[in-house]
């Protein structure tokens, strides 16, 4: 075995178990829907990271407000202050993708703002000053530390990285560097300058985040709906990156392919019309006069919050002031990047690319009620991957990261735990076999 290796079996390990002690706060249980796979790990982390009280008392309050728009307004607004859903922020950067569209993205550091005092990345004179008088008088240098291994989180389509509070609360107070970073388009990042875009374009821009925020050391990707698409676009574009730094993978709530079929929980036939009839010239209206499609959403905010709801969760039993956040996060994607970004799903196919992390830790969750990647896609996946764990969660909608907090941190820590146990020691020579010939 590599020293190389055992360092990144090292850090996954340490990672995993900074997980687990965040999570012994709430106890321990297994995920519901948990199935084969890798061996699973002992703790269950997060719940105590769960919506706040008073979120939860301003909801009841909107449950009773019924009538009168001016009244729901009210409500909303007031859901909109008890959160503090989206307000963690870490070390900002920026990167240029290949068309010179300006990528955000932030850097959560172990003992950086937020987090707990663990070390950070230290080296030559910090080095030094932490080692023992002795080795410094008979002038012992240090061997460098180990690059500490990072997880790095795609969102999905018309969110952002904000999208991800519980798990990066969830990671920031176990001291594990983490990445988020805001598709083009979407969030603090640029506007797209290439009109077509594409997945493939997104696995690319995705592989400019990780030269800028996290250019050595192992890496776990994680990617929820368009974010699992661009990780499966980087995959069939740099195997080698795969091979050689990647320690495991969670795809939540995604889809290899075939997305083209999608009924989004509508009759097939009423689908087919609604795909020639209505969406070519809804999306031609969108991106040509996009304010006036704008200020018919804020006309009908009631209706289509009702509608983001029915379509993002599968269960009644979800905090308002989460739904409300989420309902934020997809009223800020503009209309137009909505229909300019709705076509590339339907040209998604990306199942040959999953050859890429077969041997590796891969986690697959879905929600059995989501309408959006229907969970037979999550299925799909794991029958491609057959050493992937497949959690699937019921009465749980698309955004399992918000609805199922704690089952999707539970299941991060497991990875880890496995990347510690089991793929990442492999990394070696995997690495140096070159990926079994891939390119």
């Amino acid at each position: 075995m590599s020293s190389d290796s055992g360092s990144v079996g090292t850090a996954a390990a340490e990672a995993a178990g900074a997980i687990r002690a965040v999570g012994s706060i709430a106890g321990s249980g297994a995920a519901p829907g948990a199935g084969g796979g890798w061996r699973r790990g002992a703790g269950v982390a997060g719940a105590a990271l769960g919506v706040l009280a008073a979120g939860a008392a301003v909801g009841v309050a909107v449950e009773r407000l019924t009538v009168g728009r001016g009244m729901r307004r009210k409500a909303r607004l007031a859901l909109d202050a008890a959160g503090p859903y989206g307000t963690l922020r870490g070390t900002p950067g920026t990167v240029l993708a290949e068309d010179g569209t300006r990528l955000y993205y932030e850097v959560d550091e172990p003992g950086g703002p937020g987090g707990p005092g663990g070390p950070g990345r230290s080296g030559g004179s910090d080095g030094e000053a932490q080692a023992p008088a002795s080795r410094r008088l008979f002038g012992i240098r240090r061997a460098p530390a180990a690059p500490p291994l990072t997880v790095v989180f795609s969102h999905g389509y018309c969110l952002s990285q904000d999208s991800w509070h519980f798990q990066r609360a969830a990671l920031r107070a176990a001291g594990v560097r983490a990445v988020f970073w805001d598709q083009r388009s979407h969030g603090r990042s640029e506007r797209s300058r290439t009109e077509a875009v594409s997945i493939d374009l997104f696995g690319r821009d995705l592989r400019a985040v990780i030269d800028a925020a996290a250019p050595e050391g192992p890496l776990v990707l994680v990617g929820h709906s368009m974010g699992g698409m661009t990780t499966m676009a980087l995959a069939a574009q740099h195997p080698g990156l795969i091979a050689e730094r990647v320690v495991g993978t969670a795809f939540l709530g995604t889809s290899s392919g075939g997305l083209a079929e999608n009924t989004y929980g509508l009759p097939a036939a009423g689908m087919s019309l609604v795909r020639r009839l209505v969406l070519p010239g809804a999306f031609k209206l969108m991106t040509a006069r996009p304010e006036l499609v704008e200020k018919g959403r804020r006309a009908t905010a009631d209706l289509f919050a009702g509608v983001l709801r029915w379509y993002s969760f599968g269960s009644k039993d979800v905090d308002p002031a989460v739904v409300r956040f989420s309902e934020r996060l997809i009223e800020a994607t503009p209309v137009d990047v909505v229909a300019a970004f709705y076509p590339v799903f339907a040209e998604h196919e990306k199942r040959e690319a999953l050859c890429a992390f077969e041997d590796l830790p891969v986690v697959v969750v879905a929600g059995d009620k989501d309408l959006l990647t229907p969970s037979r896609h999550s299925e799909a996946i794991a029958e491609a991957l057959p050493d992937a764990r497949l959690v699937l969660l019921e009465d749980t909608g698309h955004l399992v990261m918000l609805e199922r907090p704690e089952v999707v941190i539970a299941q991060l820590g497991d990875l880890l735990a496995a990347a510690a146990e089991g793929g990442a020691l492999e990394r070696g020579q995997r690495a140096a076999a070159g990926a079994r010939g891939r390119a």
